[in-house]
């Protein structure tokens, strides 16, 4: 075999494997939104075969020794190639330490741990879904064990979603905006407070639907190649490659930020997979690099553009035409500060920008706890209930509203959270740098987000995974990480509404 025959079977084993992830990918997407509540059995026989043969071609000798022979060669390898036999052959081999029967097994309870987990959250009952977390927290140390050794097990869990993170990063990361965040928040509270009534009421879900596809077309997503469906828990997902991403949202007609935010929320994420570029389709390359830098996207465009001054001005005038007689009146301006109430809350995905941090750092603690044998599964409910009363000063009333209210732990999400506040604070530095080429509050105010989403494309979202995500985020910035810019936002934003 010399090195073009081995970079064309390289090309052909990356292809079909995006044609098994485009599978899988659709079978979870249908289950999350269309699919009948009784047909998880029927998913789960189909993923099984699935991940056992994208487990089978990914681990067989035939395919380990093409990337090691591409390894060996890489100095006659483009960058690109380079890269994504070094991030296959990383994947790989950490996919043959762990047994093909516990890794089908895994993909298996993760399709019955997400039917069981919407159950559970609908009524409220987590003695239901507590034995299927039980089984995901201890696979997940297991599988810590196999493939990194000589790491604390959470280690390797940060360090799946966000290449480098450990416990000691977060810790001081979380420290640093602790020591800033909580003052804020009690000058806030001790101000006149933000009235949010404006986007309180009956807001029908077709009306919302409509306004939604028309923040999609605002921010400059292609519905061409993005779809919008609905699902308990918002996400996003890529269909095979950037040539097809979904979001979902979730209509709440008594409050119409939830879904607006939502949209844009997921609209960061989409944005971001939607622009990689042409030539890593169907690669290993295609797609975001981490879930820090992904949630940097969508937090941004959640957040630092969705509510600002500028960009509500631009878009209330489209609000009055699906709400009227919500909103009519009501000024642009209420909504604004509406949409930029500060008030500690139990819901993650509808909590303000500054106690935001709050909630991740509290299942962070968790999280970290159980995985290092601290805190038993079954004793989530009532821990995660006494941290919500120490760093929020809330009452949980029950466990949909409180344990059971996100889905990521029933996907095996364990070490995910973080990346929230790391994409928040991200977000915040990459603003910063963007503003010294982008008058953005010119485009907000216009509603023109190609010059924004341009610098994006250029410094972020062309690369996919071609670029290390510390040295992708450096090369943007121009300097190391910093997240006082972050706070500095925060203080300046929230310190003009309230006056304070």
């Amino acid at each position: 075999m010399n090195i073009n025959e081995a970079i064309d079977k390289f090309y052909a084993l990356q292809s079909k494997m995006s044609a098994y992830g485009h599978a899988m990918s659709l079978i979870y997407y249908d289950g999350a939104t269309t699919a009948p509540k009784g047909t998880a059995q029927n998913r789960a026989h189909s993923l099984s075969i699935l991940s056992e043969e994208t487990y089978k071609l990914s681990t067989s000798d035939e395919t380990v020794s093409l990337l090691e022979y591409l390894d060996e060669h890489k100095d006659e390898l483009c960058e690109k190639d380079a890269r994504a036999v070094y991030v296959s052959l990383k994947d790989i081999k950490e996919m043959k330490k762990i047994p093909m029967d516990e890794y089908v097994a895994y993909e298996n309870l993760m399709v019955e741990a997400d039917d069981v987990w919407h159950k559970a959250k609908e009524t409220s009952d987590f003695e239901l879904f507590r034995p299927l977390l039980e089984k995901i927290f201890a696979t997940t140390v297991k599988f810590a064990g196999y493939c990194a050794p000589e790491k604390h097990p959470y280690n390797y869990c940060l360090n799946k979603y966000e290449e480098g993170l450990t416990m000691e990063k977060c810790d001081e990361f979380f420290a640093a905006l602790r020591e800033r965040i909580v003052p804020l928040i009690k000058r806030i509270s001790e101000a006149k407070q933000v009235d949010d009534s404006c986007i309180k009421g009956d807001f029908d879900e077709l009306s919302q639907e409509k306004f939604s596809y028309e923040l999609m077309k605002t921010i400059g997503i292609d519905l061409d190649h993005c779809g919008l469906g609905t699902t308990e828990h918002p996400f996003t997902t890529s269909i095979g490659s950037h040539h097809d991403v979904r979001i979902t949202t979730n209509y709440d007609r008594s409050n119409l930020s939830y879904s607006m935010f939502s949209v844009i929320h997921e609209g960061g994420h989409a944005l971001y997979d939607m622009n990689s570029a042409d030539d890593l389709a169907y690669t290993f390359l295609d797609g975001g690099v981490s879930m820090g830098i992904h949630e940097s996207q969508s937090r941004f465009y959640e957040n630092i553009l969705g509510r600002s001054e500028e960009f509500v001005s631009f878009i209330f005038p489209k609000m009055q035409e699906c709400f009227p007689e919500q909103l009519k009146n009501t000024t642009a301006d209420e909504v604004y500060k509406a949409i930029n109430l500060v008030t500690p809350s139990l819901i993650r995905t509808e909590a303000d920008e500054v106690t935001y941090c709050l909630h991740v750092m509290i299942r962070y603690e968790l999280e970290k706890r159980v995985v290092g044998g601290e805190l038993e599964v079954k004793d989530l409910p009532s821990e995660w209930n006494r941290l919500y009363k120490e760093y929020l000063g809330v009452d949980v009333p029950d466990d949909k509203h409180g344990v059971l209210q996100d889905s990521h732990w029933s996907g095996g999400g364990i070490g995910y959270f973080p990346s929230y506040a790391l994409g928040s604070a991200y977000g915040a530095h990459l603003l910063h740098k963007m503003k010294e080429t982008v008058n953005v509050e010119k485009c907000l105010s216009e509603g023109d987000f190609a010059p924004i989403n341009e610098w994006n494309r250029e410094h972020i979202w062309k690369y996919g995974c071609l670029k290390n995500p510390n040295v992708l985020l450096r090369d943007a910035l121009g300097e190391e990480f910093d997240p006082t810019y972050y706070t500095d936002y925060l203080e300046k934003k929230y310190s003009k509404i309230y006056n304070i």
